[in-house]
């Protein structure tokens, strides 16, 4: 039994919190600000559940997708929605930005009611939530890797007429 298993949608950190939260989940969220996933990044990932990768823009539709994947299946779904972090120096780092926009999609899944929510995951949404104002500030005042560079629009701001079908699926049911 994984870490958060009782739980239908949970939230970690990195590949080892993909590990620890989604090993036995039917749907790991990897939350990228910069969507930046890489096939290297996501193989690292566990091998059973279908993988979604989403940034800001397509959070609301990632979440969209879960549950039209759930309806589509006729059962309930554990998700894991990990936020990504960078790489610096060979090591993995923290980055608000990515657990913000992981926040998105769990509040998203919990308007959808989607709310056996592990306490980790309520905390990474009522980060979002709190914070829902100032999230594009903070997507560019954030001391990771978006600092200095030319941060997109598209990276600011929450798109919510994206649809499910805008979502990158990496691994879908098979």
């Amino acid at each position: 039994m994984t870490e958060q298993a009782r739980y239908q949608v949970r939230f970690d950190l990195g590949i080892v919190g993909a590990r620890a939260a989604g090993s036995d989940a039917d749907v790991i969220v990897w939350a990228s600000a910069r969507n930046d996933a890489t096939d290297s990044v996501l193989t690292q990932l566990p091998e059973g559940p279908a993988v979604l990768v989403t940034a800001l823009p397509t959070a609301f539709a990632a979440a969209d997708w879960v549950l039209s994947e759930q309806l589509r299946l006729n059962r309930r779904f554990a998700t894991a929605v990990i936020a990504a972090g960078i790489s610096r120096d060979g090591n993995w780092r923290y980055a608000v930005e990515d657990h913000l926009v992981a926040g998105a999609v769990i509040a998203r899944l919990s308007t959808l009611g989607l709310d056996a929510t592990s306490p980790e995951a309520a905390a990474a949404e009522s980060a979002y939530l709190g914070l829902q104002r100032a999230v594009g500030h903070l997507m560019t005042a954030t001391t990771s890797s978006l600092v200095g560079e030319a941060v997109p629009e598209q990276l600011r701001a929450l798109d919510e007429a994206a649809r499910a079908a805008d979502v990158t699926v990496w691994r879908g049911f098979d």
